[in-house]
This record gives C-alpha cells, sequence and structure tokens, in this order.
C-alpha cells in the first residue's frame, strides 16, 4: 500500500473501505507472527520497517522506510520502527467450528480502553468468542488494538450482532443486575452468554424484557456503588472459568 493509503487506516472508514488495519510495535508483530500459526491468512499481512528492524526475519512483505516516513503513518509519540497491516479476519454466525465457544456479547461499548482490556481477558481465559452491537468502538482501532496486547489476533470477535437475535443462538442468556443471584452460583458457569451493557446506559430495558436473561450480581462490600465495564467483564470470564 501507498504510505498515504496506510495512514488512512487510523480511520474507521478507511479500514473498512480497505478491509485492513494497523499493529504498531515489536511486541503486537511478535503477537501476529504466532497468531499465524492458526490462521494462515494473517500471513498477507506487509511489514513496513525502519533499518533496525530491516533484517527481521518475520514471514510477511517487508517494506524498508525511514525514519520520517514512520513518523507520517504511526499515532504513537515514539515509533518503534515497525507497523504491520493486516487483513481484517472477522468471525461470524456461520463458523460451525467456534460453535462450543461461550459468547460475549457488548451493547454498544464505547471506551477503546475498554473493549481491548476486555479483548485482553478473554483472550487470555480462551474459550471464548466475542459479540459487539452496531454502534461499538471499531475493535481494530489502533487503541484497542494496543490495547489489546495482541489477544485480538487470538478471539472470535463477531460485529453489528443484534441483541435481539441472541436467544435464537444461545438457549441460557446472562446479564448483571443488583437483585440477581450471586456470582459464584452454579448456574452462571452453565450459561453459554453473557450480556454487557453500554458503559453509561446499560442495555436497553425493551430488550431485557424480550429477552429475559438470567439476572447475575457481583456483591461487593465497599461504598462504591458500581463497577467499570472492563472489571465487570473480567471479574466474569474468571468465576466462568474457576474450578
Amino acid at each position: 500500500m501507498k504510505l498515504d493509503d496506510i495512514r488512512k487506516l487510523h480511520q474507521k472508514k478507511y479500514r473498512t473501505l480497505h478491509q485492513k488495519f494497523l499493529v504498531e510495535g515489536e511486541h503486537l508483530v511478535l503477537e501476529l507472527e504466532r497468531a499465524c500459526e492458526i490462521n494462515p491468512a494473517l500471513k498477507n499481512s506487509e511489514l513496513y520497517v525502519t533499518d533496525e528492524y530491516q533484517d527481521w526475519p518475520a514471514p510477511f512483505k517487508k517494506h524498508l522506510i525511514n525514519a520520517k516516513q514512520m513518523a507520517q503513518i504511526s499515532d504513537t509519540k515514539s515509533p518503534q520502527g515497525v507497523i504491520a497491516v493486516v487483513p481484517m479476519i472477522k468471525a461470524d454466525a456461520a463458523s460451525i467450528e467456534d460453535d462450543h465457544l461461550r459468547a460475549v456479547y457488548l451493547h454498544e461499548v464505547q471506551d477503546p480502553g475498554n473493549l481491548g482490556t476486555i479483548i485482553r481477558t478473554l483472550g487470555w481465559f480462551g474459550g471464548f468468542r466475542l459479540l459487539l452491537s452496531a454502534n461499538s468502538v471499531d475493535p481494530f482501532n489502533p487503541k484497542v488494538v494496543r490495547s489489546s496486547m495482541g489477544a485480538i489476533f487470538h478471539l472470535p470477535i463477531e460485529l453489528d450482532v443484534d441483541v435481539m437475535s441472541l436467544p435464537q443462538r444461545y438457549p441460557n442468556i446472562a446479564s448483571l443486575d443488583m437483585n440477581g443471584e450471586h456470582l459464584s452460583h452454579d448456574s452462571f458457569r452453565r450459561c453459554d452468554c453473557y450480556i454487557f451493557g453500554n458503559e453509561a446506559r446499560g442495555i436497553p430495558h425493551d430488550a431485557l424484557e424480550e429477552i429475559s436473561p438470567h439476572p447475575f450480581t457481583i456483591q461487593g462490600c465497599g461504598a462504591i456503588e458500581s463497577l467499570n465495564l472492563a472489571s465487570a467483564v473480567n471479574m466474569c470470564a474468571y468465576e466462568i472459568n474457576r474450578l
């Protein structure tokens, strides 16, 4: 790709147009290399490097650029000197091989840091797929990709999923509610889909009435009334995987 086109990949509309996104920094590119063993389509990524990385034995087509050019396509203050242009690999409801995975559904999540942390957590535990509603932050946003610490390459992600479609795919849906059962209840781990709402507004009331999820609560002992979204998902993922 031309450097001008690469720079445009910082914007969602161009990522969508080209079906490509950016991965920047040595750690993330190493994670990308690891992911190629599981998903060979990622080998179609292209690497843009400065002199110090020109001998890096990566399995990608490599382009040597100078420091000024690297600064033009990077969105960090001090670029490391290695950026990959990566094809988007998205899951879909028809991917039968992933049917055994539990689903985490996020409704209109807005904060890139929250989403990146959630992706990192789900990737750490394994056994999940992530479903995002329309109007959610783009999981291929550079801030999300960085926050995920490479887990984005190892987690099936579906986009624009309608909350109303969930009961057709998942018979046992869980949500968080102040008046629900305790998270440690055995029935929590028997659910196959866990839904979480927007950071400020939660899940729309009419949707909750329609899909009737099983309510659970995270009981706290302190003075704070609520957890942020990423913390809530982290605690639920831990509880689901607790022996």
